[in-house]
């Protein structure tokens, strides 16, 4: 049929695209639930500090992106690079309109519900429980390691901004410390490579984990538009389905963009000041994923299968 041949000659010059180095263009990014909210810089949970590291140039940072991108695409797998290229040559279509009328099931609604209230439930360091959670992560991180106290300095190896952790999460909330625990419960091995930074060639300054965590949280929080009533995107929505099929989603697709998050850092080569390049194109790539047809429960994602890398 025509339109057959037309989209396979649309495909085939894609790919050739795609595969061009030389080509430097800034790749443009899949429409998002995040862009529905301008976010300031200084929202951020973690604002990097300049010091006395120098940041690389934009062209650099560029360039690097992009090749980290391609890395990416073609290690988790060829259905998202075709997703990414169908969306990008308008094969594949969505906007909010149509995302924002669609209809919960009781599931759906139940479990986003109970998400969103997490959402809004802050660190209280006069809580026990809450106490017990940060003790519970430390025991998990370093199980040879006598804690000395809530308040020590061995909480900055764990990548904490200083000796108190409870500082941090003013930037995110409970749910930042229950994704950590979540992600150091569930893949330990995972959880331990990226922690101790077991993998691959290390910049002198590495990116601190505890911080770089909440920061994670924050995005996919950002990313999923989770404070909305009802999706108003394609990743927003598949969500929802695998959040029907597992009340755990979310925590799962955090340990997922977390180990992405990593592996785009080590692809970009990166170094401390580039953090918040990184994490974008970690989120980019979550999008992508998330835009798939044939999405129907976590372990669908291209990516999952990094966590056992």
């Amino acid at each position: 049929m025509p339109w057959l041949l037309h989209t396979h000659l649309l495909l085939s010059k894609n790919l050739h695209f795609f595969f061009s180095f030389s080509n430097n263009r800034p790749r443009k990014c899949i429409p998002s639930c995040s862009s529905h909210h301008k976010v300031d810089e200084d929202d951020y949970p973690w604002r990097l500090k300049k010091g006395n590291i120098l940041k690389s140039s934009h062209e650099s940072v560029a360039s690097k992106s992009q090749l980290a991108q391609c890395i990416t695409d073609a290690m988790v797998g060829s259905r998202t690079l075709i997703g990414g290229i169908l969306i990008r040559s308008g094969l594949i279509r969505f906007g909010s309109d149509k995302y924002s009328d669609s209809i919960l099931s009781p599931i759906q609604e139940e479990r986003l519900q109970r998400l969103q209230e997490r959402l809004h439930v802050q660190y209280d360091e006069d809580s026990l429980e809450h106490q017990k959670a940060l003790i519970d992560l430390w025991h998990l991180a370093y199980p040879d390691v006598k804690l000395e106290g809530l308040i020590s300095e061995q909480w900055k190896d764990m990548g904490w901004q200083g000796a108190n952790p409870s500082t941090d999460f003013r930037g995110c909330g409970l749910i930042s410390l229950e994704n950590l625990l979540f992600f150091a419960k569930t893949f330990p091995a995972a959880f331990h490579r990226l922690l101790h930074k077991q993998c691959g060639n290390r910049a002198t300054w590495e990116y601190p984990f505890a911080v770089a965590g909440i920061n994670i949280t924050f995005m996919l929080i950002q990313m999923l538009d989770l404070y909305s009533v009802k999706p108003r995107c394609l990743p927003g929505a598949n969500f929802l389905k695998l959040l029907e099929e597992t009340e755990e989603a979310f925590d799962i697709l955090y340990c997922i963009a977390f180990a992405m998050m990593d592996a785009q850092w080590l692809a970009m080569r990166a170094s401390y000041m580039e953090f918040k390049e990184v994490l974008k194109v970690t989120q980019n790539q979550l999008e992508r994923e998330l835009s798939l047809e044939d999405i129907h429960q976590i372990q669908d994602l291209p990516a999952y299968n990094i966590l056992y890398c």
